[in-house]
């Protein structure tokens, strides 16, 4: 129907949208297989690992079960008795975690399947946990503050001086390195952990350069390979560890080492399986062992 107005023509709008007939049981219960597959797909699609969309899943069903229709006809007051009756003794994570389930797949509804919904059934999808019911605990994430720079310092001269009177020498003097590496120039564990002495490139750079073979990678792209330069005298404190882990007759400190120090013709330079299987260290900054430990006799 046309209608001229003040010289312009108006036409009445009609909804271009389907236009269905009511939906049967089986065509309702069909409709929402439909739909959890599709929110299983894009919770997929969004990156999360499959046990996180099981639990999500399986969190779901039993809401489900317990309700006994579809959960796009839970109301407020459904929600309050399910979490103030049914799982009124559960165990707060539980109860969190499936208010976080819910509360997404309500979400998947409004964005996706509002309109559908209510063609079907005639319901305006809206989601049953509020600011009244929804259970108590959830937080955010918490701060983490960094140490200062005279903790860190402390920290190392405290693990210095234990590496004098240290009982096993050649691990302590490598988890000492490693911490300091991460300290110095920002490594993860598992980099530092995957290390091999052919990864340090003396003649890059100014201070040299550390290539990580095995950086974190991204969404599943896999180790991204980097080079990290040898700052705040990382080099020295790889010298240090060459010096030590070689055997050398001059021991050193971390603190007093090179602060480039290539390894020398006596130092082995190939090691097998990371840091992890470095040689042990026959000269140290530890005094001689005993032939017993304190209050006991030979």
């Amino acid at each position: 129907m046309k209608v001229r107005w003040l010289g312009l023509v108006l036409e009445v709008v009609r909804d271009l949208r389907e236009q269905r007939a009511p939906a049967s049981p089986e065509e309702v219960a069909d409709f929402e297989t439909d739909v959890l597959a599709g929110f299983v797909l894009a919770r997929a699609s969004a990156g999360l690992a499959d046990a996180t969309i099981r639990g999500d899943v399986g969190h779901l069903e039993q809401v489900r079960v317990w309700f006994g229709k579809s959960l796009w006809d839970m109301e407020a007051a459904d929600a309050d008795i399910y979490f103030g009756k049914v799982l009124r003794d559960a165990a707060k994570g539980t109860r969190l975690a499936r208010t976080q389930a819910l509360t997404t797949y309500f979400q998947f509804l409004e964005l996706r399947h509002k309109v559908e919904i209510h063609q079907l059934t005639g319901r305006v999808v809206e989601c049953p946990i509020d600011e009244m019911n929804r259970p108590r605990g959830a937080k955010d994430a918490a701060l983490r503050i960094p140490p200062s720079e005279a903790e860190v310092a402390t920290l190392f001269a405290g693990w210095r001086e234990e590496l004098t009177s240290c009982r096993k020498f050649a691990p302590t003097a490598r988890n000492y390195a490693a911490a300091r590496l991460m300290a110095e120039v920002g490594l993860r564990i598992n980099e530092v952990c995957r290390l091999d002495l052919d990864d340090i490139k003396w003649d890059l750079g100014r201070f040299g350069k550390l290539h990580v073979r095995h950086g974190k990678g991204s969404r599943g792209s896999g180790p991204r390979e980097r080079m990290v330069p040898l700052i705040n005298r990382a080099g020295a404190t790889l010298g240090w560890f060459i010096e030590t882990s070689g055997a050398t007759s001059t021991p050193t400190t971390p603190d007093t080492a090179r602060p480039c120090s290539p390894p020398s013709a006596r130092t082995p330079t190939a090691v097998v399986g990371g840091w992890g299987t470095m040689p042990c260290a026959r000269a140290s900054l530890r005094p001689p062992p005993r032939t017993c430990r304190p209050g006991r006799t030979s």
